[in-house]
């Protein structure tokens, strides 16, 4: 018997994969809380699927997505990734993964680490929404607006509440999976 999924992901191998195995699973080390801060940043305005394609040439090209080395990155560097075809070269968003990153290293200074600060607006525990059909999921929520403006009061760039909330999704913050797919049962009882 096939498993159901949520529809946003079926017909696509790598969509599947990455919905069977990665998205909405809680995720509390800052390594990767910080590499999907940098995907859902450059997903702005483009299909999440587009950002998925080019993950591995993304983790190339931004040292396997190592915050303390991209808070270092030199104007050079910054102009090698724009020259890049492998990722997605938009200035703003190349030069806010820099901005972002430095950024993200003063959190961990204030708080211990980004994770403690970030799953703080979730109470350090999913939110577990009861979706029948993805398009009837939210964009963004109270909580996503609370952060991106917290985000944006610390200078992160490309935060927007869609994007917050998106990576809300994908972190595991929030169980947006349909109640018919077989990870919403997994990951509700995660808790």
């Amino acid at each position: 018997m096939e498993k159901k999924r949520c529809g946003w992901c079926e017909g696509d191998t790598l969509y599947e994969a990455y919905h069977d195995e990665e998205w909405g699973v809680p995720v509390y080390d800052d390594d990767t809380i910080f590499e999907f801060l940098i995907l859902e940043t450059f997903q702005a305005g483009l299909s999440w699927i587009t950002i998925l394609r080019k993950r591995e040439n993304f983790r190339k090209a931004f040292d396997h997505f190592d915050y303390k080395k991209i808070a270092d990155y030199t104007e050079d560097k910054i102009q090698e990734l724009l020259q890049n075809p492998g990722i997605v070269r938009n200035k703003l968003k190349v030069r806010a993964t820099v901005t972002n990153a430095q950024l993200f290293i003063k959190v961990q200074e204030e708080f211990g680490s980004f994770s403690k600060y970030i799953w703080s607006f979730v109470n350090g525990k999913p939110i577990q929404n009861e979706v029948e059909n993805y398009k009837e999921a939210p964009a963004t929520t109270t909580i996503s607006d609370r952060l991106s403006k917290d985000l944006k009061k610390r200078g992160f760039k490309f935060v927007g509440s869609t994007v917050v909330y998106a990576h809300m999704q994908a972190t595991g913050m929030v169980n947006d999976h349909e109640i018919s797919c077989f990870r919403y049962r997994e990951l509700k009882n995660i808790n």
